[in-house]
Parts: structure tokens; sequence; C-alpha cells
């Protein structure tokens, strides 16, 4: 079974600085049948303006994944790391019993970024963050992960029994993925459009998988996908 979650149906909301759509419930967006998918709880695709961003806030037991698609986001937390993440990279950060960050542009244009939460394998974690660049041609016509529990391949460690891979196609390229049984899917398209098992996603587009056996992926153009294995 798949489920689309089309991108014009998210929540959405703009704050001049930032255009921000929500997945799922977020904030002052609030839909109790598209509150998470399994351990997947928050997908909010953000683009915040130069000289914008989110001041000190704090956060509790959640992994948080950040993906720059384009810009540059300055980060600093209470762990004492200061860095700036770019386009390409990837950074965890696990709240555990409880971490403040900021995350502000670090550029002279819009950042363009996803900003992924999923639910911790349990509560008060020690909190944690790592960041790594992850380049595109292993990811081409093919499946990169670039965060699982066992930080296996040099992707980033989160604490979930959880895997997130990306993949990036070209015009006629297909690609395949088994999914294991009792296993989930979800399938966030971050640019262009692609078939999956033969239904139509955009930009944006997100679709939701359980039941199924095999996900194959086509190409109309150039595309970048995200894949999360859930439990």
């Amino acid at each position: 079974m798949i489920t689309i979650r089309k991108a014009s149906d998210r929540g959405s909301a703009d704050y001049g600085w930032l255009q921000t759509a929500y997945t799922f419930s977020f904030n002052t967006y609030h839909d109790p049948e598209h509150m998470g998918f399994r351990t997947l709880r928050v997908m909010n695709e953000d683009v915040v303006q130069a000289g914008g961003g989110f001041g000190e806030h704090g956060h509790r037991d959640m992994e948080i994944v950040t993906y720059v698609l384009s810009g540059a986001l300055g980060h600093r937390d209470s762990m004492g790391h200061a860095s700036v993440l770019r386009a390409g990279e990837l950074q965890r950060m696990t709240a555990g019993r409880g971490v403040r960050h900021s995350e502000m542009n670090a550029s002279d244009e819009p950042v363009h970024l996803y900003q992924i939460w999923l639910l911790p394998e349990r509560a008060g974690l020690e909190p944690g963050y790592e960041q790594k660049a992850f380049p595109e041609a292993p990811r081409q016509g093919a499946w990169q992960l670039v965060a699982s529990p066992d930080a296996r391949d040099g992707s980033l460690k989160i604490h979930q029994d959880a895997s997130i891979h990306l993949a990036s196609l070209d015009a006629g390229d297909s690609l395949t993925r088994s999914i294991e049984p009792g296993r989930h899917a979800w399938l966030q398209v971050l640019r262009g459009s692609v078939e999956l098992n033969g239904v139509p996603l955009e930009t944006s587009d997100g679709a939701a998988v359980s039941e199924e056996t095999s996900l194959t992926l086509r190409a109309d153009g150039p595309a970048e996908v995200m894949l999360f294995d859930l439990s």
C-alpha cells in the first residue's frame, strides 16, 4: 500500500524570513490525520532567507536530522559545537536529556533545507552531534546510506531502528529496493519527479509505504530522493 502526501496538501507558513512546509503536524499546524509515520515524526522543508534563522531554543528526546539542499546553515549548541552546514551535508543531533541550539542562515542567499525528527529508541539519551558531507557521485543511480543505527558504511548514527538513504537519478534511470517483511518506508522527493511503483510523484511529494515487498523508482529527468526504512 502506497499513500501519497502531496506537497500542495502540506501545512505551510510564511514568516518573511522563513518559508516552511510541514509534512506532519508541527508548531501551529495540527492535523490529526498527519501526526507522523511510524517513528518518523517531523519532516519540515524550510527556506531561510539571508539574515534569518532560528534563535536559541531547546529540544528533548528526539533524533534530529538536517539536510541542506542549497546555501549554508550556521549551527551552535549547548554541547559546544559551532559549525556551518553546507549543501550536500547532513547533521544528526541527539537531543536526549536536553540540548539548546540555534540555526542561522550563514550566507547571503537563501538556505534550503529539510529538518527531520525521528522518535528515539528510548528517552534520556546522552545528547550528541555529528555532521558529515556525503558526495553525490556514490548515490548517482544508487542508494547511498547516510544514517543508520550502527553507523555502517560511514553513515551518521541515529538512535532508532531506522535507516536513511539518498539517491540521485538521471532521465530514464530506474532504481529498485526490496522491503523486508514487517518493515515500512517513506519516500520524499527532494528534487525533480519520479514514478514510485508506477505512481507519479513531484518535487516535495512524499509517500508512505506499507505491505510492499519492493520499491521501483523511475525518473523522467534529473531527480533526488530520500528514503526512510522504518520498523
